[in-house]
């Protein structure tokens, strides 16, 4: 074990570019504090990996009471996906998404091994020659989102998937939740420090990898859902339909004017250290 002190909170990506940087495997594993592998898992999972085609893979993550995790996700264009935790307007695009018949944009459970576009970085393992050509995370990230634009360039160099019979348990988010004195599980929060966190990660993967055109597109939907918001709100509240505080109205609005601020950083794609705790 080497012990490598950063001297600062660097967040994922830098922190683990720095201990891929120090090893000298031929293959990388990227595995969260907060997980708990069984005795052979990673050694099981090591050898499916180098007997294999794929270039990285992941593992069936379950909760604390065994209940399965998404641990495989597929890329939706331009990041539209990550228009559905919205409130009110999240609810029509999932509307639009069923009618339309659109593919789910993750694997919620397998038992088999199914191939991918992005994997989990909570359990990310991956061969060292596929580093050298595809390059570490990407610096600008703090927290979130760094592994799937990792995915994509390292997906330029073959196949990733999720090997469905192995299992570990992933307490997905205590150690985040901590930091940013946040709760609630998942990826889906658009309102507190830990929710700017997110949206101002994603609009930055969205614009690295799909382009300033899809950046701007679903940061206008962003600043559209404000009125929508309210307007949400207004109407719950006239026909007593249990639904959003007006504080969560708040800590959106907020969140949107903060993530506006980063606005021309993000188009001009210069490096930057997207943090914000």
């Amino acid at each position: 074990i080497i012990w490598i002190q950063m001297n600062y909170n660097s967040g994922f990506a830098r922190a683990n570019n720095e201990g891929i940087r120090q090893s000298t495997a031929p293959v990388i594993l990227l595995l969260n504090p907060d997980t708990l592998p069984d005795d052979n898992s990673i050694e099981k999972c090591y050898f499916q990996l180098i007997q294999s085609e794929y270039v990285a893979c992941g593992v069936q993550l379950l909760n604390q009471d065994g209940t399965p995790q998404i641990s495989g996700n597929y890329f939706m264009k331009g990041g539209l996906n990550h228009l559905l935790p919205l409130p009110y307007l999240g609810i029509f695009f999932r509307w639009i998404a069923i009618l339309f018949k659109v593919k789910k944009p993750n694997v919620s459970e397998t038992k088999i091994e199914v191939e991918v576009d992005w994997i989990n970085g909570a359990f990310l393992m991956v061969k060292r020659m596929a580093i050298i050509k595809a390059g570490l995370l990407d610096e600008d990230f703090f927290l979130y989102a760094e592994e799937a634009e990792w995915c994509s360039r390292l997906q330029k160099n073959g196949k990733l998937c999720i090997y469905g019979n192995i299992n570990i348990v992933h307490l997905q988010g205590e150690t985040a939740n901590e930091t940013f004195a946040s709760s609630g599980k998942g990826y889906k929060n658009v309102f507190d420090r830990k929710g700017l966190q997110l949206m101002l990660s994603n609009v930055v993967r969205i614009r690295k990898q799909f382009g300033v055109a899809w950046f701007l597109f679903i940061l206008t939907l962003y600043v559209v859902d404000i009125p929508v918001f309210f307007i949400g709100y207004i109407l719950t509240k006239l026909f007593f339909i249990k639904s959003y505080t007006f504080k969560s109205f708040q800590q959106y609005t907020v969140n949107i004017f903060r993530l506006l601020k980063f606005t021309f950083k993000i188009v001009r794609n210069e490096p930057f250290f997207y943090k914000v705790l």
